[in-house]
């Protein structure tokens, strides 16, 4: 149901009459394009082309009347006799052709068409979008398998769609027979205009029989994809322009426009009336409610769109009032079009677009809505929810997981049809990074330390301070996502962390120690413990002062030049592995090299004194003798391979 595109307009129904000459017959077929009555244009095209008569902008109608009523196969068999024969068209001829080929599944050609695109277009958003996308079918098979989807029962041959939940009910929209005596058609696509119908919802999301709904909202035009207040009393819907009487622009269109009804006691719906941000010269249609009530979401072609139908959001005041809508903005629309809107009660918004990278024709995504709006991640929500057709119109009960799409997939009861589905896997998990943050010497925590959250770019996510405990945390995390925790604190080092978090939803603990700047010593204290260091490296059975080693002593021979007085005792061990006899050697030799080393640059001999102790003062008794074999780990063993540098006087 070509309703669900909202940017093309309601033609006023045209009475055309007859004419044999084939010239006339183009000639109506073109009227009937312009004022969109596309099932009446194909059939003139068609016709016309079965007798021999063909042109490319004959061709090109044919296959945009398909597309515009939604029969993505048709338009691409007809775009591509075009492109056969004239392969250069206008940038959104590759758009379009390219929509029309992913629904038939034909990625690699759709993929080349909106390379073309891409270079025709400049700058358009939805080429941006592919350029960046361009593994995006793998992103929707990451996505995919979530849903159990089945036909929801209520079908009819013609249009069903845009389910709604009120209360234990779901009121959708078809252009079933309404029963009136006058069966109104739709010149667009040839089926009576829709009206509001209801079913009971069962548990298990089964549907119960069908019936008429809202006999004051239905009108003798089109009414669809109605919202209703949480307590049932107020109903938003979307209208042809009509009250008492139809209504149309300046080019003798009729628009859609957004409606509000109230209930009275009886359980009548009274007070019909347009919304106020409505307009005569665009269209508004499909409004969805936030959780708490006082924001709508919808869908619009209003001035400042970015496309074909943006989607835009309103304040509802507490007096009933509206705020002035906005535009949520380029990360959410394109030149494309976005259309239907939903938002579940975890505050997480679903909308249709045929221009974010998707599998053909509308495509369903998701976000979640950010305290300071600004959305970031679009996520296509992956099969069997979306297919090579139009997917459209989602809505979910987040408690039960239970929901229902529209779509005019293959296998369908009628044009478009309404599917139930069970959710078995949340889209959107999240991650949390939380830990404690002490003093490296003294293992004390340290509150109000600051905390940064940065990206693997090193860009600032977010910031916080310790509490009286030490304990930070940082909510609402991408899971398997690299991050830095950079941790500030006066008197102590800055220090940058490195972590990424988990794959599945839950917390990754990050526990932080930091040093202070300036340490006080005594005598007795392991400068090398002030300053991290665990190890001065030789090479194998050496015993000089390799490149990086020299690094980690100058760091010695600093303090040392800042108190003169003061003097150490060089101590290296080693791990058990070797004999004992041979390991006292080797680390008496490390040692005295360590201290000829200080006294190669400036430090007086008689503040040194040092020895090896080899494996006699093992941290991890690691059990080698006497067969020098041992279970310890390279960690463990490491533990035991340790330079110290003990103060001995200040």
């Amino acid at each position: 149901m070509k309703n669900k595109i909202i940017y093309l307009v309601i033609a006023a129904i045209t009475s055309l009459s007859g004419y044999s000459q084939t010239k006339v017959k183009e000639s109506r077929g073109n009227k009937n394009y312009d004022q969109y009555a596309y099932v009446d244009a194909i059939k003139t095209y068609e016709r016309l082309y079965e007798k021999g008569y063909k042109s490319p902008d004959m061709l090109l109608k044919i296959g945009n009347s398909y597309y515009f009523n939604a029969d993505l196969e048709k338009a691409s068999k007809w775009y591509d006799e075009l492109y056969t024969t004239n392969p250069e068209q206008e940038a959104e001829f590759y758009y379009r052709f390219s929509q029309s080929l992913r629904a038939t599944k034909n990625y690699s050609k759709a993929d080349e068409m909106m390379n073309k695109f891409n270079a025709k277009s400049g700058n358009d958003a939805r080429a941006q979008l592919f350029d960046k996308n361009r593994n995006y079918l793998a992103e929707i098979k990451k996505n995919s398998g979530r849903y159990k989807i089945e036909n929801a029962g209520i079908n009819s041959k013609y249009s069903d769609y845009g389910p709604s939940f009120m209360d234990k009910k779901v009121v959708f929209s078809s252009a079933r027979d309404t029963g009136n005596f006058s069966k109104r058609i739709h010149t667009w696509t040839g089926e009576y205009f829709t009206n509001l119908y209801s079913a009971d919802l069962a548990e298990d999301g089964s549907l119960g029989e069908v019936q008429k709904f809202g006999n004051k909202l239905n009108s003798k035009y089109h009414e669809a994809t109605p919202v209703f207040s949480k307590d049932g009393k107020t109903v938003y819907f979307t209208r042809n322009n009509y009250l008492d009487k139809r209504g149309y622009d300046a080019s003798k269109v009729t628009l859609l426009k957004i409606y509000k009804a109230t209930v009275d006691e009886k359980g009548k719906w009274i007070n019909v009336t347009p919304l106020p941000f409505n307009g005569d010269s665009y269209q508004t249609a499909h409004p969805a409610l936030s959780p708490d009530g006082k924001t709508m979401y919808f869908a619009s072609d209003m001035p400042g769109t970015f496309g074909k139908s943006d989607i835009y959001k309103v304040t509802i005041n507490e007096d009933g009032s509206f705020g002035t809508p906005v535009n949520l903005g380029k990360t959410i629309n394109t030149e494309g079009r976005e259309t239907y809107p939903f938002v579940n009660n975890k505050n997480e918004l679903f909308f249709s677009s045929d221009a974010h990278p998707g599998l053909g024709g509308l495509d369903i995504f998701a976000t979640q809505i950010p305290e300071d709006g600004i959305f970031k991640k679009i996520v296509n929500i992956g099969e069997e929810a979306n297919s090579s057709k139009d997917d459209f119109a989602y809505i979910i009960n987040s408690e039960t997981r239970r929901g229902f799409l529209s779509s005019n997939r293959d296998g369908g009861d009628g044009n478009d049809d309404i599917y139930k589905f069970l959710e078995t896997r949340e889209l959107f998990i999240e991650q949390a990074i939380f830990g404690i943050v002490t003093d490296a010497a003294s293992k004390e925590v340290l509150p109000n330390t600051k905390i940064t959250l940065l990206d693997e770019k090193f860009n600032k996510i977010a910031e916080t301070t310790t509490d009286e405990k030490g304990y930070y945390e940082f909510l609402k995390l991408e899971p398997g996502t690299k991050y830095y925790l950079r941790t500030e604190k006066t008197e102590y080092d800055t220090k940058e962390v490195p972590v990424i978090t988990g794959k599945e939803e839950g917390k990754t603990e990050v526990n932080i120690e930091i040093e202070k700047t300036v340490k006080p010593v005594q005598v007795g204290d392991d400068l090398a413990k002030a300053f991290g260091i665990k190890l001065i490296y030789f090479d194998l059975d050496k015993s000089n002062i390799r490149p990086d080693a020299e690094i980690e002593l100058a760091k010695i021979l600093d303090v040392m030049e800042q108190y003169p007085s003061m003097k150490i005792d060089v101590r290296s061990h080693t791990d058990c592995r070797q004999t004992a006899k041979y390991n006292m050697a080797l680390s008496d030799r490390r040692a005295k090299s360590t201290m000829a080393w200080l006294v190669s640059k400036g430090i007086d001999k008689s503040r040194l004194t040092g020895k090896g102790y080899g494996e006699s003062r093992l941290v991890n008794d690691c059990g080698c003798e006497p067969t020098n074999v041992s279970n310890c780990t390279e960690e463990q063993h490491q533990a035991n391979r340790r330079s110290e540098f003990i103060i001995t006087a200040l």
